[in-house]
């Protein structure tokens, strides 16, 4: 296998994550977000890509777009360790989680809104953080509420073994920190995010350890 990857990228994370659990190896292939105005809308990038979006993970013949859809293939094609629970009503619960941050949360945050904020809206880096700030709280208040109230939280999101839903958790929480976002309100969150940092998928998946970081 061979994953596009940027080191800061929360999407490419997800699947590095996922990839690590699994025990599946891979080639690292770096494409920069932001050197030469993106490497990802290099004509190059865009015949793995046409989007021009990280990651895209090629296995053999298959090129694979989206995290998401990326993580649900692994699942499929190495069902083990599960990501996903036994149960429909289960499994339902954990893509609600992991579609809550990657479709509601990170879209709005992402380099690309952001860029054109301050780019193209000419809003200030003060403005453009409080935007960042802003939409990550009401998304983390909603999340915080559903994992403090719900029995199935465990030491991850659900039960006690990491699933999808904590290989879109933890991304979106070092974005947080990155940006200096206070977590104090979100102690469920904070809690399920140390957890993971205690594992080494999660350590190894992180941005700092990745061939690219800067």
């Amino acid at each position: 296998m061979k994953l596009y990857s940027y080191f800061r990228s929360s999407a490419s994370y997800r699947v590095r994550i996922a990839l690590n659990l699994k025990s599946l190896p891979y080639e690292y292939a770096a494409v920069h977000l932001l050197r030469g105005g993106g490497e990802q809308l290099s004509a190059d990038y865009r015949r793995i890509c046409p989007d021009g979006v990280v990651p895209s993970l090629v296995d053999g013949e298959a090129v694979l777009q989206q995290s998401l859809a990326i993580i649900e293939y692994l699942e499929e094609t190495h069902p083990n360790p599960p990501l996903l629970p036994d149960t429909a009503v289960d499994r339902a619960y954990v893509r609600a989680i992991a579609l809550q941050i990657a479709c509601e949360i990170h879209p709005l945050n992402n380099l690309r809104v952001l860029k054109y904020l301050k780019h193209e809206l000419g809003v200030s880096d003060e403005a453009k953080d409080a935007w960042y700030k802003h939409w990550l709280d009401n998304g983390f208040a909603v999340l915080e509420a559903r994992l403090a109230s719900d029995s199935r939280t465990g030491s991850f999101v659900y039960g006690d073994t990491p699933t999808m839903a904590d290989l879109a958790l933890v991304p979106q929480v070092f974005n947080a920190l990155r940006f200096k976002v206070d977590l104090q309100p979100y102690p469920t969150i904070q809690r399920i995010y140390d957890e993971a940092m205690r594992h080494d998928a999660f350590v190894r998946a992180s941005p700092e350890q990745q061939p690219d970081a800067e």
